[in-house]
């Protein structure tokens, strides 16, 4: 199916996954000038054009030494052509529960979580799914008194050998190793007493998860864990697998404007700096150091305070970026005043649901089943090119370039129509979306967004 350009018609959900509320604050100041050059040092003439006036003005255009020459370029400008030329192949997946996690295995492996608790691999190739095995905890039985929560991430740590993710019991930590997805170890009871919502990896061996209770827990592998023990099964042929518990685990600071709702909902881990982000829904974001345990350094209160559900980190612009109900708000920590202002996405109000950086773009899945892509150097959406003069200069199409997804599965079902019978199709929420940059790929998934209602939608992108 061919990327289509469709405007979006607002419509009122009763519930929403996973809450409701709306935005209001205000956006940030602009950015100001750079120092002056000493007198005495020339500047090449080059310098004095138009173009380097420009590119001097872009975010973040100092300091990238890394991507400067020919190939730095050619990278950028695959990056910001790419969305333009993606077309969608929808994915059956049957009748499972609003897929909320992703990630890619290999070059046609994605695997996947639901609100049904369900793990799965789809091959994007050919479609087949193969469902992975939940662990389960000590005490048998407490991931079936929570239904309706699921798996809602999924992480690899950086050498691919590990996967972490939630267990039967949602308020344990899974982990698998790759690419076999053999079982290594789970922490179930003395870990969170509440939902895992987030997971990051700060090394091989070192992972924190955030939770619904209020708490970040920091764990701890033992290497010989998972190069001894692995394909050992019992006498009913079984998988065994350890048991562990967190090195560390803190309390979100309660803030005085809504105590009760410091739920952890989403984290980013900055290998630069050797800091972790965490965002929760009483509308702050935290920042820890993270060692071998985790110190808070700081709490601010965000510009746009519902439905905080999403965040990224950008190393080459040392940024964070955080996706609310109707705006990503951009947070450098050792900046005292931000000097990039809020993109608002202009979604009908149905929220940021996940969120992504490549380079200087950040790709934004909506709930309103679209795909949004912003470049932050340029502060300014990727737009359409004209058909007639592709090589138009910028603001010659002036529409911004939006992916607009498939309509997915919905199950009909009493619910659908006593509450939404009258409501012809629903758009998916676009919960969960990962890049497969060497393929030029992006695999995207999610469903329908009232938490009442189930269905999946999943799609390649290529």
């Amino acid at each position: 199916m061919a990327p289509q350009q469709t405007g979006s018609r607002k419509r009122k959900a009763p519930a929403v996954e996973p809450g409701a509320g709306s935005s209001s604050s205000h956006g940030a100041a602009g950015d100001g000038e750079g120092p002056l050059p000493p007198k005495k040092q020339k500047r090449p003439a080059t310098r004095r054009s138009l173009v380097h006036y420009l590119k001097g003005r872009e975010v973040g255009a100092r300091g990238r030494a890394g991507l400067l020459g020919f190939e730095g370029e050619l990278r950028g400008y695959t990056v910001r052509r790419l969305p333009a030329l993606l077309t969608e192949r929808e994915l059956a997946l049957g009748t499972l529960n609003k897929v909320f996690a992703s990630q890619w295995l290999n070059a046609r492996q994605v695997v996947c979580g639901t609100k049904c608790n369900t793990l799965f691999v789809v091959d994007v190739q050919s479609g087949h799914i193969t469902r992975i095995p939940l662990l389960r905890d000590r005490m048998a039985g407490l991931g079936r008194t929570h239904p309706g929560c699921g798996i809602h991430a999924i992480e690899l740590n950086p050498s691919k050998t590990l996967l972490a993710t939630g267990g039967e019991n949602p308020n344990s930590l899974a982990i698998y190793q790759l690419p076999t997805l053999d079982p290594v170890c789970l922490g179930d009871r003395y870990g969170h007493k509440d939902w895992i919502f987030a997971v990051a990896w700060l090394s091989d061996t070192v992972a924190v998860s955030g939770s619904r209770d209020g708490t970040v827990a920091l764990w701890r592998l033992d290497p010989d864990m998972f190069h001894g023990s692995i394909g050992w099964h019992n006498d009913f042929g079984l998988p065994v697998y350890s048991h562990i518990r967190p090195r560390d685990v803190e309390a979100i600071p309660r803030a005085s404007t809504n105590p009760s709702n410091r739920k952890v909902r989403a984290l980013a881990f900055s290998g630069k700096n050797q800091e972790l982000g965490a965002v929760s829904l009483d509308g702050y974001f935290h920042l820890w150091k993270a060692r071998s345990t985790l110190s808070r350094l700081l709490s601010l209160r965000l510009p746009y305070c519902r439905e905080n559900v999403c965040l990224t980190y950008c190393d080459e612009l040392s940024l964070y970026a955080v996706g609310s109900q109707s705006h990503v708000s951009f947070l450098d920590p050792r900046q005292r005043q931000q000097n990039i202002r809020p993109m608002c996405s202009r979604e009908g109000g149905s929220g940021v649901r996940s969120l992504s950086f490549y380079q200087h773009i950040i790709t934004v899945g909506t709930g309103h089943g679209s795909l949004l892509f912003y470049d932050i150097r340029a502060q300014k959406f990727l737009e359409e090119k004209s058909l007639a003069s592709p090589d138009s200069s910028p603001g010659s199409a002036g529409r911004k370039l939006k992916l607009t997804c498939g309509r997915g599965w919905l199950n009909q079902d009493d619910l659908w129509v006593n509450y939404f019978g009258g409501i012809g199709e629903f758009p998916n929420a676009l919960y969960t979306h990962c890049y497969n940059w060497p393929e030029m790929k992006l695999f995207v998934a999610g469903g329908p967004l009232p938490s009442g209602l189930h269905g999946n939608y999943a799609g390649l992108w290529s």
